[in-house]
C-alpha cells in the first residue's frame, strides 16, 4: 500500500494536485495542515481517501489536530505538529505516537523534510508542498519504507 503525505501548502492548491497526480498508485493521502482549502482541486476523487488535520495557520478550522488510522495493520498518528511543539524537538510527537500505539508518526509545521526511526516509530515530515516537497510511505509485507520526494 502506498500512502501520500503532504503538508504546508499555504495557498498552493496546484502543488497539492501535482503531487496527487504524480502518485497515482497512492490510495490514501494524509494532509497535515496549513492550507486546508488547498485540497479543493482533489476532493471528490474516487481513487484516494483523504485524511486531514488542521495546522496552526488554518484559522477557524473545525478539523481535528490529529488523526489515528490503521493501514495494512500499521497504526499511523498524523498531526500538523504545533500541538506537539515539533519546532523544539520530537519528544512529544514520539510520546503521543507511542501513547496511540502508532508505528508511524506524520507531522509538518517545520517545513523541513525528514525521516527518523526512533525506538520502533518512524517519524516522517514531508516538508512543504509549497516548496515542492512531499513524501510517500510504502507499507509492504517486508516492512515500512518512507521516501522523501520533490515535485517533477
Amino acid at each position: 500500500m502506498r500512502i501520500l503525505v503532504i503538508s504546508d501548502s499555504h495557498g498552493d492548491p496546484y502543488a497539492v494536485k501535482q503531487a496527487v497526480d504524480e502518485q497515482p498508485t497512492a490510495k490514501i493521502l494524509f494532509y497535515l495542515g496549513d492550507g486546508e482549502h488547498d485540497l479543493s482541486l482533489i476532493e471528490g476523487r474516487q481513487n484516494i481517501y483523504i485524511h486531514k488535520v488542521k495546522g496552526n495557520c488554518d484559522y477557524g478550522s473545525t478539523l481535528p489536530s490529529y488523526v489515528v488510522d490503521e493501514v495494512d495493520g500499521v497504526r499511523i498518528y498524523a498531526t500538523h505538529g504545533y500541538v506537539e511543539r515539533v519546532k523544539y524537538g520530537k519528544t512529544l510527537l514520539r510520546q503521543y505516537a507511542a501513547d496511540n500505539k502508532a508505528t508511524i508518526a506524520l507531522y509538518g509545521h517545520t517545513h523541513v523534510a525528514d525521516t527518523t526511526y526512533d525506538d520502533g516509530i518512524w517519524l516522517v515530515n514531508p516538508g512543504s508542498i509549497r516548496m515542492g516537497e512531499y513524501a510517500v510511505i510504502d507499507i509492504t509485507p517486508k516492512g515500512i519504507m518512507p521516501i522523501l520526494l520533490k515535485l517533477k
